[in-house]
């Protein structure tokens, strides 16, 4: 239930529908006479389209989140698995056109495969299952199946969780698969931004990992305040920031993760 209730409530409050719901209120009111009201949702959704399109907003709510683990520095002597959350494959191109397609999250699988050649003894787990909610679709382990060994690694050291719907259920069903043992290292790779709630939720399950964030989408220092020029990519850091933010607010009620925006020292039990 909580996995298709995310999936609604996000379509609803996604940046841009809810533009165009609060433009579309505006109409409904002049339709009914409400000329006063109607102007001032439209004025609030004109002034909502320009603040996210023009304003570094959405760099900055990103930042914030990126910025609250960092990669390990000295990196770990030896590993014993890399676990990979799923994102990266476009698995509607997968399953419509027969190919492996990686997306704007593709640092997760590129990275992941350095890493694996860097720590050759490590297994490589990888966890992506169905996450559409209202249509056919694919499995992310086949595309990661394919990738993977498509580059070399060796089949052995492949572990495929192809059942995990969302980023606790990674955290759950990649446990289980790996049967940590005291005393190993589990690297986790998922973009910077995500690496908050993904913490928090393996915390949670009792998985202590070692966070190595990647998929960066903010630049560092004075940059961070400077906007794209191009719109379309400032639009797009605000609708990922706001859907993150909402699924740190929701896992934390939930119960899933260890605090409201996890940072790099657990925080105590509720």
């Amino acid at each position: 239930m909580f996995f298709y209730l995310a999936k609604i409530g996000w379509f609803v409050l996604q940046p841009l529908v809810a533009i165009i719901l609060v433009a579309f209120a505006g109409w409904i009111a002049f339709l009914f006479g409400f000329r006063r009201t109607g102007k001032s949702f439209f004025v609030l959704a004109a002034l909502s389209l320009a603040i996210v399109s023009v304003s570094p907003l959405g760099l900055a709510m990103t930042a914030y989140l990126e910025n609250r683990f960092e990669r390990p520095v000295p990196m770990p002597a030896e590993v014993d698995g890399i676990i990979v959350l799923g994102g990266a494959f476009d698995t509607r191109v997968a399953r419509t056109r027969g190919v492996i397609e990686l997306n704007e999250a593709a640092d997760r699988a590129s990275v992941s495969v350095a890493l694996a050649r860097t720590y050759p003894g490590a297994d490589v787990l990888f966890s992506g299952g169905v996450a559409a909610a209202f249509r056919e679709d694919i499995p992310e382990t086949q595309s990661a199946e394919q990738f993977y060994l498509g580059l070399g690694l060796d089949p052995n050291r492949l572990k495929l969780d192809g059942k995990a719907r969302d980023t606790f259920e990674n955290a759950v069903y990649a446990k289980a698969l790996a049967d940590p043992q005291p005393g190993e290292t589990w690297l986790l790779v998922t973009s910077a931004y995500h690496m908050p709630r993904a913490m928090g939720c393996f915390r949670t399950v009792g998985f202590d990992v070692v966070p190595y964030p990647v998929d960066y989408r903010t630049p560092e220092g004075a940059d961070v305040w400077r906007p794209s020029t191009a719109t379309t990519r400032n639009l797009e850091k605000v609708h990922f920031a706001i859907r993150e933010y909402i699924g740190l607010a929701a896992y934390w009620a939930a119960g899933r993760t260890d605090s409201l925006v996890p940072g790099p020292e657990p925080s105590v039990p509720r």
